[in-house]
């Protein structure tokens, strides 16, 4: 499967892992935070920001009944009117400029998800690498359309969808311009448990699409994510805080930077560690191997003496005879005088 290449990152089978922070609502409505966020994933390692872009209008509409108010009992938002939980988790359009300039400044990789054809033209402006599309909008065709069209590459959740629902949507962005396409296998609840995360869906499904998949993870703790890697993904992206003590809409399934470090160092540790199919002994335990066993002679002897159970040994270190032959040592005859803790070797006899 062919790397894809956003700005100066390179994504493939063969490249590390490529972490995104996803800063989501967690600035709590304040830039200085947003823009510490930025500051706080670079020092944790991450390899990509990635912001929200929509307002409450372009989502919704202001109706607190029925349907339009969270009541799920579960929910981290239940009681929450839509209207007023994406006023509040919006990022600022305003704000885009200063937190992509802080993102350049500091080295780093930063993109969007637009929620809107209107959010396409904004961010196009602005000049991002690429676009995410979120789960809640992998069946937004014309916002799909709209996307694709721009030519950049294309990293799309596939939360809450049936395998039919990621056809359309991929066959949507690939006949409308998308050449390189991510998925990400994603469990939409917040936070996700290990159980509902199916991430054995990560090679199939870059098997059904030739693609390269990755995992949107909303689980706790970096194990799903680590895992993952095992098994094909290259892209991680999770949220990202300073403090979940401080609150925030995304808080509770974010990870705080300590975590995160983790998170980048540990997943490629895994990448490193799948190597290739390799059996033998390698360059780096050849000193090891003193420490195998090997048949020693544990009693005194003399030229004459013949070798028995009671004389010699299977023990470590491993410098005489293989254990293997340790029967057929037996009834041999030693052609010169030998002290208890030699090794058995074929000059002995």
């Amino acid at each position: 499967m062919k790397d894809i290449q956003i700005g100066n990152v390179t994504i493939g089978d063969n490249q590390k892992p490529f972490v995104i922070a996803e800063l989501s609502g967690n600035h709590n409505q304040s830039l200085e935070k947003a823009l510490l966020l930025i500051d706080l994933a670079v020092e944790a390692g991450a390899h990509a920001i990635k912001l929200q872009t929509y307002t409450a209008d372009t989502l919704t509409i202001d109706v607190s009944h029925g349907e339009f108010v969270i009541t799920d009992p579960k929910s981290l938002w239940c009681g929450r009117n839509l209207y007023e939980l994406y006023q509040e988790a919006h990022t600022p359009w305003e704000w885009h400029k200063a937190l992509f300039d802080r993102a350049k400044e500091k080295g780093i990789m930063c993109f969007s998800t637009p929620f809107d054809n209107s959010a396409v033209d904004f961010l196009e402006e602005i000049g991002v690498p690429a676009y995410k599309v979120a789960s809640f909008e992998n069946n937004h065709l014309p916002l799909l359309r709209k996307i694709a069209k721009t030519g950049k590459p294309v990293i799309m959740s596939t939360g809450m969808s049936k395998l039919a629902d990621i056809e359309i949507a991929v066959q949507t962005l690939k006949e409308n311009g998308c050449i390189d396409l991510i998925l990400l296998k994603c469990t939409s609840t917040y936070p996700a448990t290990p159980e509902n995360t199916n991430i054995l869906t990560i090679p199939h499904m870059a098997q059904m699409f030739d693609c390269h998949v990755g995992l949107s993870d909303h689980t706790l703790g970096v194990g799903v994510s680590v895992a993952s890697v095992a098994l094909g993904a290259r892209v991680i992206e999770k949220h990202f805080t300073d403090d979940r003590s401080k609150g925030g809409v995304d808080s509770a399934f974010s990870m705080e930077p300590l975590e995160f470090k983790m998170l980048i160092e540990e997943s490629e540790r895994a990448f490193l560690a799948l190597g290739k199919v390799k059996y033998g002994i390698l360059k780096e335990e050849e000193k090891s191997l003193t420490f195998k066993r090997s048949i020693y002679i544990i009693k005194d002897l003399i030229a004459g003496d013949i070798l028995t159970e009671e004389n010699i040994k299977i023990i470590r270190p491993g410098l005489g005879i293989s254990p293997k032959y340790f029967e057929q040592m037996l009834g041999r005859t030693i052609k010169k005088d030998v002290k208890r803790g030699t090794a058995l070797t074929f000059d002995l006899f």
